[in-house]
Parts: C-alpha cells; structure tokens; sequence
C-alpha cells in the first residue's frame, strides 16, 4: 500500500480513480471552490502525513463547522454496505446514479467507488435524462425534483441533512422511492429511514445506542481516522462516535445535530437543527441556518439566517411572531437577517462561514 495520498482534481476523478485505486495507492479528490489558503493547508498535509496501514481510500468531511478533514478508510469498510444500498434503493443492472455533488463530496466519493466494484454507473451532472437513481443530499435533491430534471428517477438516497417532509412528500408523489440516511464521513451509514413511518433505525449491520445525548455506532463501515490533526471522531472499544446529538426511542433515532454547534445562550442549551427545522415550516422561507453570535454577559445569542423564497416576500414581524409560539424563550433567535446561506461543497451549511459573514456585517438584519 500506498505511503501517501494522491491528490487528484475534481474534473480529473472519473478517469483516475479507477487508475489509481488499481496501482494501490489512495486518492483524494479536491475541490476547485476551495480558498488558496484551504487548498495549500490541505496539500502540505499530504505530502508530510504518511497514510495509516490498510487506508485505501481518502474522503473529506463537509467543514461545514470548520475547516475540512481528511478521513482515511479501508475499501471494505465501504463495500461492505455496498449489498444493503442496492437493496434498498432496489438497484437493477443498468441503473445510472444521478451525483449532483462534486466527487471531493464523501457521499459523491462513496457512489463512485460503488460503481468501480460494478454498482450503479455515476453521472456528474445537475439533471439527466437517463439517471434512474439519485445520491446527494436533500439541497441537491430538492433542486432536481423543482427541475424535472431527471424524469426516469425510480430511487433516492439522501442523506447529510433532514430531508424537509414537502420534499419528501413531492418525491412520493412523483413515485420516486426515498431513502433517508443519517451518517457523516468517518462513520459512512448509521440509520436510514424508508417511510415506513416511524423514523430512522439502525442501518443494515449497524448498532446504535445513546449515552448522554450523544449517537454512538458499532459497524463495519467506521473509517481508520485522519491524516494529521485529529478532529471529532472517538472511539471506546468498537464504538464511535462524531459528537452528534440524539434520541433513541422504541428504537428510532432523532439526530439533534452536532455536539460542538450547540450554542450555549444564558445558561441553556439551543441545537440549531432544532430550530432551523420548525422555521423551515414557515410561509416565505426556504431554508434557514442557525448559529450563535457572540454576546458578553449570556454567552451566545441565537441567530437565524432566513433565505426567502423568492426576493422580497420575508415578513420580519411574522417571523418573530411564529418564533414567540414555537420556541420559549430561550431557545428563540434574537437576531434575525436575510440572504444566500453558505454551503459546503455537498449542499450543507457551512456554518462556520454563515457566522462568519453574520458578525461581520455582511448580511443584512430584518
């Protein structure tokens, strides 16, 4: 095996993913959208952090708290869940997967090499006449279904956020099988959820269990860790854990979001999924992103970042309104702005960025 990481670009990936990963060494696909100094920091580690023993495949995490990662993981520990996708999604022979995520994205890098050992054939595009199945995330999905961009779609699996249930009821509609998941990079598949009704259980070959407030798994998926700087992953015998938050209930797990973007505001805790999810509900909005800006005296306060949509229909009265009945108190936004929600490169919110652009004054206050 391979004693570093080949660096690849993104336009380049289709063709040498498959040369490389028949030469034994590990690649990593970059992402053309990166800031320069993002871009160095990432190439300087990998020319001077050897590869951990049995790494076959590199895969960046979102960064959409921080900077990204990259996780190194075996290529069984993908491929073991390879049979529990293509059942679930009822793959046939033929069926071409819709990718709208640049192949940098872990989820876009895992379909890639799903197809390499003879899964679904990838296509990189937006929209497809031809793809009968989808993996992205509910941003990317939301966006082809408004399209009718893929009109022989039978199957989606979606995953890196709470799929909103308009959508979700569109896609059903339309008779186009969903597949939930819940995962992050360095655990792959957690819990999917298949409209059965009852929410998100274990997937296929996974255990979960909840220890205060925090989703633990054991699987065959869970990648070997990082190169270089360690980040959220941790392990206690043969569980791991990324810090996200949850409840298990009858066994149905509730993601609650990522242990390190609670915000702490006057002695409480507030999960900005929590909230980002109701307000989604609301007339004249069609995403949020929630974070917390600095305040002396309370910790943090609650901010919400509203993307109408369409220009000029956000009502800033009603939306205090519908938070004083849906929050109590602590737990409602006390600034409130309008704009574009930054995300990362799969669709998420860069939530690190979304702060950022808050506390310097570059989005407006409503």
């Amino acid at each position: 095996m391979s004693s570093f990481v080949v660096p690849i670009e993104a336009r380049d990936a289709p063709a040498r993913l498959a040369l490389l990963r028949r030469s034994d060494r590990v690649p990593l696909v970059l992402d053309e959208r990166w800031p320069a100094p993002v871009r160095a920091g990432i190439l300087s580690l990998l020319a001077q952090t050897p590869v951990p023993a049995g790494a076959e495949w590199a895969a960046l995490t979102s960064g959409s708290s921080a900077a990204p990662r990259v996780v190194v993981r075996t290529h069984t520990s993908w491929a073991r869940s390879f049979p529990a996708v293509e059942q679930l999604l009822g793959a046939l022979p033929g069926d071409v997967v819709l990718l709208p995520a640049p192949p940098s994205s872990s989820l876009t890098l895992f379909s890639l090499a799903h197809a390499l050992a003879g899964g679904p054939a990838p296509e990189f595009a937006a929209t497809s006449s031809r793809a009968t199945l989808f993996h992205g995330t509910p941003t990317h999905f939301a966006a082809v279904l408004a399209s009718s961009g893929a009109p022989q779609l039978r199957a989606a699996l979606v995953g890196g956020m709470a799929l909103p249930t308009d959508i979700r009821a569109e896609a059903l509609a339309r008779r186009i099988r969903v597949v939930e998941y819940y995962g992050a990079a360095e655990l792959s598949f957690v819990a999917y959820d298949d409209d059965d009704g009852k929410g998100l259980r274990a997937f296929p070959g996974v255990e979960i269990a909840v220890h205060d407030g925090v989703i633990w798994a054991r699987s065959p998926y869970i990648a070997l860790g990082y190169l270089g700087e360690a980040g959220p992953l941790r392990r206690d015998g043969a569980w791991a854990s990324v810090g996200d938050r949850g409840k298990l209930e009858a066994g149905r797990l509730r993601v609650a979001g990522r242990e390190d973007d609670a915000i702490q505001t006057a002695g409480a805790t507030v999960i900005p999924s929590e909230i980002e999810q109701a307000l989604r509900t609301l007339d004249g909005v069609a995403d949020v992103a929630v974070v917390g800006l600095p305040a002396p005296g309370v910790g943090r306060l609650v901010a919400a970042l509203i993307e109408p949509d369409r220009p000029g229909c956000l009502d800033a009265a009603m939306l205090r309104a519908a938070a004083s009945r849906l929050f109590a108190p602590v737990h409602r936004p006390r600034l409130w702005f309008a704009g574009t929600i930054a995300r990362t490169s799969s669709g998420k919110i860069a939530r690190a960025e979304v702060e950022r652009r808050l506390a310097s004054g570059e989005v407006p206050r409503v």
